[in-house]
């Protein structure tokens, strides 16, 4: 016989019924959780809301100068200024090799033999 018994002395009838059905306590408590979430979502939306209109907030006199600012941007424009000052900027030299190493680099070595 345990030290301790499991059943009270007069249990509640909330008692029994919890131990007859023990969903009687998790599944209200679910509900509970998930319908915070849900009741909180328009808290939690306006919080975001307010922190990205804070990020994106630009005045008229700041949009009017980033506008005059800006240049058109023309692919083929960037491309033949690219190509114009590519070829005048470097000139191809060799570079000379340490003493002992072939012209093309280190030989592979040759795979080990096996023995029989």
């Amino acid at each position: 016989m345990p030290t301790f018994q499991s059943n009270p002395i007069r249990p509640t009838p909330f008692h029994s019924a919890l131990k007859r059905h023990p969903a009687l306590f998790g599944v209200p408590f679910l509900i509970i959780i998930v319908g915070a979430s849900y009741g909180l979502q328009s808290f939690t939306q306006t919080r975001y809301d307010l922190q990205d209109q804070k990020v994106k907030q630009v005045s008229s006199e700041q949009a009017l100068g980033l506008d005059r600012r800006k240049k058109k941007f023309d692919i083929r424009e960037e491309y033949y200024k690219l190509s114009a000052s590519g070829e005048q900027d470097w000139e191809p030299k060799r570079i000379a090799r340490p003493k002992g190493l072939p012209e093309w680099g280190v030989p592979p070595p040759e795979p080990p033999t096996l023995k029989s």
